[in-house]
């Protein structure tokens, strides 16, 4: 089958329309809120425990932070677990479009020969077809879904251990059971780690729920904000992996009352960008303005000097952080 390039492994330019300087008065680096509002628009990476679920983890760490809200990942699985705060809940649809990386261990119910498996995990990789188990939360409808690599890392009598770069929405469970359909011997899914999930993995900054009881019980006797970010991150994380266009301040409030990002607005954008993709429209301080649909290419950006290039599916600044620099031009 086809290979895939994962999410986090393409590679993009900044490409420069205009060049203008920001105002220091307005807004800041996301890493300089002050604590309130880093805290407001955060995120946590979690390293899940096995036991609860993602929603009774959530319910713990909005016991101890505030309203938090976590992705969704079975019970008995470990690993990566975003966890957004307050509003940086709206970052979530990032997240989705940003792929996941797991390591599982797959119990065969037969022995069978490790080029065998090797040959059949290969033919795992690109686009499949897959059904939901029956115990999924959605509907049991056949559906497509990208496996970006499928890597076997160790065989051990019936154990196979190996990696799988997914497209979120993927069941690991079903593909272990369709890896075993194929090599004719049957196969479960033993155990499930998940390494990452968008831009988040094992070495960005994981905390164990332990580390946020304990940071938090810092922070409250010490109020240094330092420990706070500790295992606190800008929700700009979860935005990593998008492709990005960045704006003049004078655009900004515009954007965040709703309005379409026009061509006069833009002053860089990065490479490859096509029509119905997802981008993030960042300030020039690198602060997350919203969520937008790619209306033009590139490369039509980079010669368009008026019209619209993307439509705003998601402000995710609040109204008035820049001033209303739009309504004086529309006098």
């Amino acid at each position: 089958m086809s290979k895939l390039t994962p999410p986090w492994e393409v590679r993009r330019t900044l490409m420069v329309k205009a060049e203008e300087e920001t105002d220091p008065r307005y807004g800041c680096r996301p890493a300089e809120r002050p604590i309130e509002d880093y805290i407001r628009f955060g995120v946590i990476n979690l390293d899940k425990p096995s036991g609860p679920s993602s929603h009774e983890v959530a319910a713990w760490v909005k016991r101890l932070v505030g309203p938090a809200h976590a992705g969704t990942l079975d019970p008995k699985v470990t690993g990566v677990l975003p966890i957004t705060l307050e509003e940086a809940t709206k970052v979530v649809q990032a997240l989705l479009l940003s792929g996941k990386e797991y390591v599982c261990v797959m119990r065969l119910h037969r022995e069978t020969f490790e080029d065998r498996i090797r040959s059949v995990l290969d033919e795992f990789t690109g686009v499949i077809y897959q059904r939901p188990p029956v115990r999924a939360s959605v509907k049991r409808r056949l559906r497509t879904r990208k496996i970006y690599y499928l890597r076997h890392l160790e065989s051990s009598g019936r154990n196979v251990l190996f990696q799988v770069g997914c497209e979120a929405g993927t069941y690991i469970r079903k593909l272990c059971y369709d890896v075993g359909e194929v090599l004719g011997v049957g196969a479960h899914m033993q155990e499930l780690r998940r390494t990452r999930s968008g831009p988040f993995t094992e070495s960005t900054g994981l905390v164990t729920l332990h580390d946020i009881s304990y940071y938090r019980a810092l922070w409250q006797e010490t109020k240094e904000e330092a420990v706070l970010k500790r295992f606190i991150q800008p929700m700009e994380k979860a935005l990593e992996i998008l492709p990005k266009i960045f704006i003049r301040d004078s655009a900004v409030d515009a954007i965040c009352h709703g309005a379409n990002l026009a061509a006069p607005g833009v002053l860089a954008i990065d490479s490859s960008i096509k029509p119905k993709d997802t981008v993030a429209v960042m300030t020039q301080k690198g602060e997350a303005v919203a969520l937008s649909t790619a209306l033009v290419t590139t490369e039509e950006v980079m010669q368009l000097n008026r019209g619209l290039i993307a439509k705003t599916s998601r402000v995710l600044m609040p109204r008035g952080v820049y001033p209303k620099m739009w309504q004086k031009t529309n006098r």
